[in-house]
């Protein structure tokens, strides 16, 4: 009965595991293509060409944001992910990790 409760476990802790690495993968696409939309943006072109690009540098990662944004709820919950349970939880990793 240990082993399946375990397995259970185990299948729930990577299933986590999974969805905190698709939000990951993400946002740094996220971060990449916005990064790269504002090198686009650089004033290079004709005004009336300039303006569309800014047009779409505002309304491209907005809206993507708000779609990363729930994303981001799905996947750590409606909290913050940086509370006193996190903090705590991740105290207890270190000093297991390093052996303080």
């Amino acid at each position: 009965m240990k082993d399946y409760k375990n397995n259970k476990a185990y299948e729930r802790a990577k299933e986590r595991v999974e969805k905190e690495k698709g939000f990951y993968s993400h946002l740094t696409a996220y971060i990449i293509i916005n990064i790269a939309l504002l090198f686009l943006n650089a004033d290079f072109g004709e005004p009336d060409l300039n303006n569309w690009f800014r047009w779409n540098m505002l309304l491209t990662p907005a809206l993507w944001g708000i779609g990363l944004l729930f994303h981001g709820i799905s996947v750590f919950g409606k909290t913050p992910s940086f509370g006193k349970k996190w903090e705590e939880k991740k105290i207890k990793e270190l000093m297991d990790k390093d052996d303080f």
